[in-house]
């Protein structure tokens, strides 16, 4: 297959695309590389350097003339969406709909789109489902929400067959260890630094972390389904790509404490505006629909990351 892969220089990007490369498919990555790194791309990808709100963004989509389309680029950081909301919009909903309809016209086949667990907000009750209550608690929450209705509005009748996924706590190799590249990351970058981590809140506060693996398993396995992606209805299109367990943020410290050997206390801070204490994603509509589950057990998963951040430090 031929994909395109927005984002690709990134942390879940090149991971997909290096999986991709190696399946054999052609790939090529769109990217502007104001948080993807150079030294991520794979050799073998066709690259083009260009933000996905670039008015020639259609004029490449349809010079690599993909049959499919991986959109991961975009504004990913809570307090950054906070501090700059226009922006935030501007990347995850302008750009989405600016992707979706060079998709479009090239006569892309598929799109899968990358959302977020943040679109639920606090919820009642954990796990939730794609049908559970919006209530973002962020900008960022709110415009990977109004990005899934982009994509539908963008796509809905074309013939290109689309989705939106719903990212739990991804972590992993490749993975931003500054500002706010996930705690998982930031944990790992820190302890491999010799500094000590924050902790923000009570610690017990829950996540549903997925390792970036299974993730591409998800894309892969969405991007090769027999069956159509985009149900009826407005989360017809959305699937949860997560575990569906809740780890503590004291529990992920715990384990990358003894995966590092370094014993120090984390420094506590007060919490952080816009963050939930409570969440976790039921998977069951992706297994479902195009036969995926998350395979990676967490202390494991957590032993590859810390490995990584260790012999990159």
């Amino acid at each position: 297959m031929r994909v395109l892969v927005t984002g690709g220089a990134g942390f879940i990007g090149s991971n997909l695309v290096h999986a991709l490369i190696t399946g054999r498919h052609e790939v090529g990555v769109i990217d502007d590389l104001s948080v993807g790194r150079a030294e991520n791309l794979h050799p073998a990808a066709w690259f083009r350097r260009i933000d996905i709100l670039d008015p020639g963004l259609s004029d490449l989509v349809a010079e690599f003339a993909p049959e499919a389309v991986v959109h991961l680029a975009a504004q990913a950081d809570v307090q950054a969406s906070i501090a700059d909301p226009a922006r935030d919009h501007a990347v995850n909903v302008d750009g989405t709909r600016a992707v979706a309809a060079a998709a479009a016209a090239a006569g892309v086949e598929r799109v899968v789109s990358a959302s977020s667990a943040a679109v639920y907000g606090e919820p009642a009750e954990v796990p939730l489902s794609e049908t559970s209550s919006k209530r973002p608690m962020n900008p960022y929450g709110v415009s990977k929400l109004e990005a899934e209705a982009a994509l539908a509005g963008a796509l809905a009748g074309t013939g290109t067959d689309f989705a939106s996924f719903r990212f739990a706590n991804v972590y992993g190799p490749r993975q931003d260890g500054h500002g706010e590249g996930g705690v998982v990351a930031i944990f790992a970058t820190k302890l491999a630094a010799g500094d000590r981590p924050v902790i923000y809140g009570t610690g017990r506060q829950t996540r549903d972390f997925i390792y970036v693996g299974d993730v591409v398993a998800a894309i892969i396995y969405a991007l090769f389904a027999d069956d159509p992606l985009a149900g009826p209805g407005p989360d017809g299109p959305a699937y949860n790509i997560s575990t569906g367990r809740e780890s503590s943020v004291e529990e992920i410290a715990g384990v990358l404490r003894m995966e590092s050997m370094v014993l120090k206390e984390f420094e506590r801070l007060p919490a952080r505006e816009g963050d939930v204490e409570r969440s976790a994603l039921d998977p069951a509509k992706a297994l479902e629909m195009f036969g995926w589950t998350a395979n990676q057990g967490l202390e494991s998963g957590l032993a590859m990351t810390w490995a990584y951040f260790r012999q990159s430090a």
